[in-house]
């Protein structure tokens, strides 16, 4: 009968404190972002979206570039990006008008009733008239209730010639356009990260699943060893409960593994419109390509060049200094043109035109302390966004520096995983080798295999990283869009 033969997780006498200890990590052994609920829309509008893909059985083969494309047709934040820009061409239409000829026409018909001795053609004034006349006698028998037949049309017409408030206001928003066009611009960057980000995770978690089931059937190897090592009697019962306590919580680490895994896709579904009961299939593996090395400046250059949320604020700056000089130019004079025709008969007895054009000057005299007030206001308002954009410029420096170190940090940790993954391979060889020849068991074959596993977890977790990194510093120099598949190496 062959003895097997096996060594102790721990020093015996450290067997109390081992179990204890071992059961306080079964107690904690999920993790912790497993427990934390996942983000939705009503914290941040990108994880959210409008369902677009009606729920089917069939499962939805997605790419990263499907993944994309979906949120940037579905994403709830962007939808209200687009939204807030189709909001600022309309109030710009508005503000058009502004500069813009009125011209109105009128139509109106229908019977009016008169008092004429309301409105001051009593007997007296009729008496007044009979004394002009060559009898002197007043008339009789008239009524001073009159009825009478009105129809009109009029067509008026109505311009602003001159106004320093209208013309620094539509300056003030074509800025705001540009400002929410660029802004839509940031919110599509932002959708695309969000994806990318969400879906690269899946598939570091989908790793982790695999490494999770490798370790737990490692451990249920050793388990089965240690069992028939006690019923053989060549090992304690406290052996046993230890390798019973590892194996459940290794069972509970790829429970948290799975959970973690469905809810990172189920919030990728809710970022790019699919039923959170949608079933998908990722079918990219984690990317990778090396980089071209880029020093801070080159960096720094196009994300001056191509930032959407720093042009964002220079349209700003533009907008806010139209404001205040629509505010200063309140002190100007306000020139504008009026006019109106109307056609008009009375009773069917035949039709008379009347027109009236008027021009008219406006000139504030005093108003000092409330133009003083607007102009204050909207000054400090400049001076706020101009800060806002000296400190952004530093920020993108800062982001783009730190962006440039995480690449080179984590590309150096792809090249060490790289490197525990040939040394992993080439243990599993030779253990696989020792085993066929009959020197050793299938448990050392296990472990190797396990070990495998692991150090391939380990380099998507660090591919995961490096991507992660690139699509920051793709972000930082605000190309994200446009060539995050160029840094993806996709």
């Amino acid at each position: 009968m062959a003895v097997i033969r096996v060594q102790p997780l721990v020093p015996p006498v450290a067997g109390r404190v081992f179990v204890l200890g071992l059961a306080a990590l079964v107690a904690t052994a999920l993790p912790a972002r497993a427990q934390a609920p996942n983000p939705t829309s009503a914290d941040n509008p990108f994880f959210g979206s409008v369902v677009a893909h009606p729920l089917s059985q069939a499962s939805v083969q997605l790419s990263l570039d499907d993944s994309v494309q979906r949120g940037l047709q579905n994403n709830l934040g962007l939808k209200e990006a687009e939204e807030d820009e189709a909001t600022i061409r309309g109030e710009k239409n508005q503000a058009l008008q502004q500069l813009l000829p009125t011209i109105t026409l009128t139509g109106e018909t229908g019977f009016h009733q008169h008092n004429l001795a309301a409105l001051g053609f009593g007997p007296g004034t009729l008496a007044k008239f009979a004394t002009l006349s060559a009898g002197g006698t007043p008339p009789t028998g008239v009524s001073f209730i009159t009825r009478d037949e009105l129809t009109q049309g009029q067509i008026h017409f109505s311009q602003t010639l001159f106004s320093g408030p209208a013309i620094a206001g539509w300056k003030a928003v074509g800025a705001a356009t540009h400002v929410a066009h660029f802004a839509k611009m940031t919110a599509r960057g932002e959708v695309v990260q969000q994806v990318a980000t969400v879906y690269l995770r899946c598939i570091a978690d989908s790793s982790e699943v695999d490494n999770s089931r490798a370790l737990l059937a490692q451990d249920q190897l050793l388990l089965e060893h240690v069992h028939e090592a006690h019923l053989a009697g060549i090992a304690a019962n406290l052996d046993e409960l230890r390798a019973r306590v590892q194996f459940q919580a290794q069972q509970q680490v790829l429970i948290a593994a799975q959970n973690a895994l469905e809810k990172d896709q189920i919030l990728l579904k809710r970022e790019i419109g699919l039923d959170a009961a949608q079933p998908i299939v990722l079918t990219d593996p984690a990317p990778y390509s090396d980089l071209a090395t880029q020093t801070p400046q080159e960096v720094l250059a196009v994300a001056y060049k191509d930032r959407q949320d720093y042009q964002n604020l220079q349209n700003q700056v533009v907008e806010y200094r139209a404001i205040h000089s629509a505010y200063r130019s309140q002190r100007l004079p306000t020139l504008a043109f009026n006019s109106y025709y109307a056609v008009s008969t009375v009773n069917g007895a035949g039709t008379h035109g009347n027109f009236a054009a008027i021009g008219s000057l406006r000139i504030p005299l005093f108003r000092e302390a409330s133009l003083r007030g607007d102009e204050d206001a909207s000054r400090a308002q400049l001076r706020g966004i101009q800060a806002q954009l000296a400190d952004l410029r530093i920020h993108i420096d800062e982001q783009v520096r730190d962006a440039l170190l995480d690449v080179n940090a984590s590309g150096q940790l792809v090249q060490t995983a790289r490197s525990n993954v040939d040394l992993a391979t080439r243990a599993l060889a030779d253990e696989t080798a020792r085993v066929n020849a009959g020197v050793d068991d299938n448990l050392p074959l296990v472990t190797a295999q396990a070990t495998l596993a692991s150090a391939q977890h380990n380099l998507v977790v660090s591919l995961y990283q490096y991507n992660l990194a690139k699509l920051a510093l793709a972000r930082s120099s605000g190309v994200l869009e446009t060539q995050y598949r160029a840094y993806l190496g996709c």
